[in-house]
């Protein structure tokens, strides 16, 4: 077994767990319900009430991921006393291997065919060049991190009617930075920059500002009420911008149903993630963490959300290969793909997934946690 983390580490884990379960949920619908597809943002008229709410329940992952890799960041350096130089060194190698990944063993998991005829450029590129803009961004004070994150998460929608021609100087750039767009990479392959950088930028800055509440001495109430203070503002934010309707995301508009009027309400834009997206699942996020600093119940999440790495890239060949299997079994029965014929069986099919990852990622903790490896830190 890894060593016991105190409440405050533990409750890190916890949250990175949390997420990294839902982010299974969404990835069986992936392999599973892609006969049913939805866009982003999900058209209310066509996707079912429940196949909405378990898109919509994904979204905390990304950016609570994002918020406690940066918080995670400033937590390595603290903990191994590193100088601004060594801490800005590893970001930059771990976010280099993070990209290296995304482009060969995560794109291979997805579609077991390499290269691919379309590089998907998704959550783990983000991450990578994130903690590549984090180190050099971790030189500026404190007070000019948390305002330059929340300059970028609440003015970058200011820039969404810029555009660029493909064939103009600055297309790949602002598709890498802000325009979800297909990138020609030449010899018949092609990129989508789907996780748009910018706010990404944002969100990892904002995590690596939080750390100072993390600190040895910092007393854990005060804490929790810094976390739940900033946590309820951000959720009050969305509730007025989203109310208004005027600025932060596409408008919400009342439908024919109750549930479709709150689909639309909750119906925001993730690529990239708006500031009203930003605010809902960032807020939620501090919230959850001050939770579950008192949560001992949920503290088997913390085996999941230690080796986040790791769970990520097995849980995708796992499915894929899981996938590989029942449609050998039963054959195809959506088209030309296998699929579930309904959107509870998405939740049904994670579970025994959810249970049968826990014994792998409790091994790989273990033997991180008891190896004197330097390279196991990068995962």
């Amino acid at each position: 077994m890894p060593p016991p983390l105190n409440e405050r580490l533990a409750s890190i884990d916890m949250l990175r767990g949390l997420v990294m379960l839902l982010m299974l949920v969404d990835h069986v619908r992936e392999f599973f319900y892609l006969h049913q597809q939805v866009s982003d943002p999900m058209l209310i008229s066509s996707t079912p009430p429940a196949l909405f709410f378990t898109r919509l329940s994904s979204h905390f992952c990304a950016p609570v991921f994002v918020l406690l890799t940066g918080l995670g960041a400033w937590l390595h350096g603290s903990k191994y006393g590193r100088t601004r130089g060594e801490a800005a060194t590893y970001l930059a190698k771990r976010g280099l291997l993070l990209i290296a990944l995304e482009l060969s063993v995560v794109t291979y998991a997805w579609s077991f065919a390499y290269p691919p005829k379309m590089f998907y450029l998704q959550v783990i590129w983000a991450i990578g060049l994130s903690m590549l803009a984090l180190a050099a961004l971790l030189w500026l004070p404190r007070t000019l991190q948390v305002a330059l994150a929340s300059l970028i998460l609440c003015g970058h929608n200011a820039l969404d009617g810029i555009r660029f021609a493909q064939d103009a100087a600055g297309f790949i750039p602002w598709a890498i930075l802000h325009d979800r767009s297909v990138i020609d990479v030449g010899f018949g392959i092609q990129a989508r920059s789907s996780y748009p950088l910018l706010p990404w930028i944002g969100i990892i800055l904002l995590g690596y500002a939080l750390g100072p509440w993390y600190a040895s001495g910092m007393d854990p109430q005060a804490r929790q009420r810094r976390l739940t203070t900033v946590g309820c503002a951000l959720l009050t934010g969305f509730a007025v911008l989203r109310v208004l309707n005027t600025y932060g995301d596409h408008p919400w508009l009342a439908g024919g149903t109750t549930v479709q009027t709150v689909m639309s309400f909750f119906n925001l834009t993730k690529y990239p993630p708006s500031l009203q997206f930003s605010l809902l699942t960032l807020g939620t996020g501090l919230l959850m963490l001050a939770w579950l600093e008192r949560g001992r119940p949920w503290r088997r999440l913390a085996g999941i959300g230690s080796v986040p790495m790791f769970f990520y890239i097995t849980h995708l060949y796992a499915l894929h290969l899981l996938y590989l299997l029942l449609s050998a079994v039963f054959g195809p029965n959506q088209g030309n793909r296998y699929g579930l014929t309904d959107a509870w069986q998405i939740w049904a099919l994670s579970v025994p997934v959810m249970l049968a990852m826990y014994w792998p990622c409790r091994w790989f903790a273990r033997i991180r946690h008891s190896s004197s490896a330097r390279w196991l830190s990068y995962f």
